[in-house]
């Protein structure tokens, strides 16, 4: 695996321009604007990806950014079966940090406190889950646990990112299981998610891919300029 060229005069502006644009979801769920809400979803993974992509990012990360584009676009109409596509997208995306981060070690005791938010967090949602959903998100939910902890060998950036993708998913899971929600609940949702997805691109960006014979994934200390 080698270092993407990227496309350095590119890098500020969609930066850029996935701040903006962000904003401005943000802001129209606070405002209860639905046509702002879905002319701007789609744009926010697509503008990350092209940021990533501009600097040279690994294509795991791009395919785990848009695997995140496909999921965002599948959810937005309210459907069980475009839920669950939605999801399987996001379970694929998180397959390919998983992939990203290799094998470098993280500290077991973050791996045992994950483990026991998972098992709490399961068995607060299994009643009120529909019977259809209880399996699928139990499954994904793991795998969604795993690549939270293992986010950590890319930083500190990428490990609250890790955890705030966790948040987020946990928003969204206490929605469909009739559990109590927070004021404005669709926009920490969404705030939680792009601050998840833009931490762990920097934190994957952040650290040059080791080209002297290291394993796949693996990434050695070394700054990028935005």
């Amino acid at each position: 695996m080698t270092p993407r060229a990227g496309a350095p005069r590119l890098v500020r502006p969609l930066l850029v321009a996935f701040l903006v644009v962000s904003a401005v979801h943000l802001a129209g769920l606070l405002a209860g604007q639905d046509a702002v809400h879905v002319a701007t979803k789609p744009l926010l993974m697509l503008l990350l990806t092209g940021y990533a992509a501009a600097r040279g990012g690994p294509g795991l990360l791009i395919a785990a950014l848009l695997c995140g584009w496909a999921g965002d676009v599948l959810l937005m109409p309210d459907a069980e079966p475009a839920f669950l596509a939605g999801m399987g997208f996001f379970a694929a995306g998180h397959v390919c940090y998983l992939a990203l981060f290799g094998r470098a070690p993280v500290r077991p005791v973050s791996g045992a406190v994950y483990a026991v938010v998972l098992v709490t967090f399961v068995a607060l949602l299994w009643p009120g889950l529909p019977d259809g959903l209880r399996v699928p998100l139990t499954g994904y939910s793991l795998l969604l646990t795993a690549m939270a902890w293992r986010a950590g060998v890319l930083g500190r950036p990428a490990a609250l990112g890790g955890a705030l993708f966790l948040f987020s998913d946990a928003l969204i899971a206490t929605g469909i299981a009739d559990l109590p929600q927070l004021p404005a609940h669709n926009f920490w949702i969404m705030l939680t998610y792009l601050a998840a997805q833009y931490l762990l691109t920097r934190g994957a960006l952040d650290l040059h891919i080791d080209a002297t014979g290291a394993a796949p994934g693996a990434y050695r200390e070394g700054r990028i300029r935005i």
